[in-house]
């Protein structure tokens, strides 16, 4: 922590060291305390200077990665993991590393019965197995032990975990719908329908989970709201899926998730606008060591309208109706 304190001091306040001839370099015995709320730091004995008390701060009071403000998650003081004085991987497919053990550890499933030895008498806790490579991985030397509450095993960060639960959901584009279709011309001042249809890995909830010995999370996804670009400048905000459309309901606008062009799309690229639909999920986790926290994710999808306008055009006398024409 202390070389990224430095580090960070070092790119925000390089003008300490620029300082002017006749006053005393940094740590020195005359360096006057400045005038701001500053902390004297010494990484090494002649190597001392004042860090911003709200550095320290932010170094001292990290937040997991990925969840919102006023929601974040505090991680606990870095540990290392030894075996001796070796450094040691603090998690691996044996277990989670404990000091005090010196081997990985698992907890026992199923649990042995309580006449067994390894209990040593006790009728609480739990037996975890304790796992550990000897002659550099050679052998595995492995025993059970009894521990009467939580080993001091080091887990790995839950947000870790997390991302793996959110890859597993494969969360994919809204499918969008529209009336009129890609296919069809719609009238300049009559409704545009537009809604998406639901599923498990487009709209929700889908509920995934993932772990590792001693930490599991639970992630649950759900789409929140569609952002619809329309392509003539205006965004249209559903928070629902909107309201699929039917010939029955004739002509009017749709009680959930519509829109209206007020021009034609005849001088646009295809004579179409193009219709960009962002689904905004809200993704919620949970970890069996009581962490909680917040994740955003989009995903968009796009699709074409052609809009054009009604235009009466001669017909016969005798017979005949007015028809329409796109205007492209």
């Amino acid at each position: 922590m202390l070389k990224s304190l430095v580090a960070l001091v070092l790119a925000t306040f390089s003008f300490v060291s620029a300082a002017p001839l006749g006053m005393a370099a940094p740590g020195s015995a005359a360096e006057p305390k400045p005038k701001v709320d500053l902390v004297h730091t010494c990484p090494t004995p002649h190597n001392c200077f004042w860090v911003p008390r709200a550095v320290v701060n932010q170094q001292n009071n990290k937040t997991i990665p990925g969840t919102k403000p006023g929601k974040s998650v505090t991680k606990g003081p870095e540990r290392l993991c030894l075996l001796g004085g070796a450094s040691q991987a603090c998690t691996s497919n044996l277990g989670n590393w404990s000091n005090t053990q010196q081997c990985y550890l698992e907890r026992l499933e199923p649990q042995p019965p309580k006449g067994n030895p390894a209990w040593q008498g006790h009728t609480d806790g739990a037996i975890w197995t304790c796992v550990r490579e000897d002659n550099g991985g050679r052998r595995f030397v492995t025993k059970w032990v009894w521990l009467p509450g939580k080993p001091d095993t080091v887990v790995p960060d839950p947000i870790t975990l997390v991302y793996q639960a959110i890859a597993e959901m494969r969360l994919a584009p809204p499918l969008i719908k529209t009336a009129p279709g890609a296919g069809q011309i719609g009238l300049v001042n009559m409704p545009v329908w537009m809604w998406v249809t639901k599923s498990e890995n487009t709209w929700g909830p889908i509920v995934r989970s993932a772990s590792v010995p001693g930490l599991s999370v639970t992630v649950t996804a759900q789409v929140k709201a569609i952002n619809w670009s329309m392509g003539d400048g205006s965004t249209v905000r559903c928070d629902g899926p909107g309201t699929p459309y039917d010939k029955s309901m004739g002509v009017k606008n749709s009680p959930s998730c519509g829109h209206r062009y007020v021009k034609t799309s005849h001088k646009l690229p295809n004579c179409k606008y193009p219709v960009t639909a962002v689904a905004q999920w809200d993704i919620t986790w949970l970890s069996t060591l009581g962490d909680t926290g917040q994740i955003s994710k989009a995903q968009q999808a796009a699709t074409q309208l052609r809009i054009g306008e009604a235009v009466p055009v001669l017909v016969d006398p005798a017979g005949g109706e007015t028809t329409t024409k796109s205007g492209c």
